[in-house]
């Protein structure tokens, strides 16, 4: 029998909610850490984006990567309505998933 596997193609922002970044990982608590953190250097560290407003699951890393380079093509307004189709309040959930999860 083969494994569950489980991957995450979340979207991040900053403080004030003016730019997202999209990425993909094999373990959400962690990379959420990262970026909040500051651990990881380029966009998220250069724009501050330490806030996770949303997220999918798969278990098949091909799809997931596949969303997220789906998501990354997207205009900032589409981006901004799948967010708020999950989250409306644009509500920050770094300290939720550790409870969704």
């Amino acid at each position: 029998m083969s494994r569950l596997h489980n991957y995450y193609v979340y979207i991040m922002t900053n403080k004030h909610k003016t730019v997202v970044y999209t990425g993909v990982t094999s373990n959400l608590q962690r990379r959420v850490y990262e970026h909040e953190n500051g651990l990881l250097k380029g966009f998220t560290k250069k724009y501050n984006a330490h806030y996770l407003v949303y997220y999918e699951h798969y278990t098949q890393i091909l799809e997931a990567i596949a969303r997220e380079k789906q998501i990354k093509k997207w205009r900032r307004e589409k981006k901004n309505n799948l967010i708020a189709s999950l989250n409306p309040d644009w509500e920050f959930l770094n300290d939720k998933i550790a409870d969704i999860l």
